[in-house]
């Protein structure tokens, strides 16, 4: 299967999970074209300042894989920098956040995979 980028739907949320500011959300598959065992799959663009607040993933797991940018992820409770190359788990009843403190946007890939 192949899907071109003007097939793929684009959201913006406001204030996502309590953070700051605007979360492009890119919607590469959706749950039903990943057959119901991934939840999100998304590119995901943090302006400068901008947050996703924090959350708990319970039954499910969510990777992000840094693709452009910097930004400090809340680790349950563990503040971390990441950039390029830099990936994140969290699952398993944990928590996380991610804040674009830099000065261009936060590029990353989302993944969220249900047990």
């Amino acid at each position: 299967m192949v899907k071109r980028a003007s097939e793929m739907t684009v959201e913006i949320r406001e204030k996502m999970r309590g953070g700051n500011g605007d979360v492009k959300m890119q919607s590469i598959f959706d749950a039903d074209e990943m057959m119901g065992k991934c939840r999100l799959f998304s590119q995901i663009t943090l302006e400068p300042g901008c947050s996703i607040g924090s959350h708990v993933h319970d039954q499910e797991e969510e990777v992000y894989y840094i693709l452009s940018g910097t930004g400090t992820v809340d680790d349950n409770g563990v503040l971390k920098n990441v950039g390029p190359g830099d990936a994140v788990k969290t699952g398993g009843g944990e928590s996380h956040s991610i804040t674009n403190n830099g000065d261009v946007p936060l590029v990353f890939m989302a993944v969220i995979i249900l047990f």
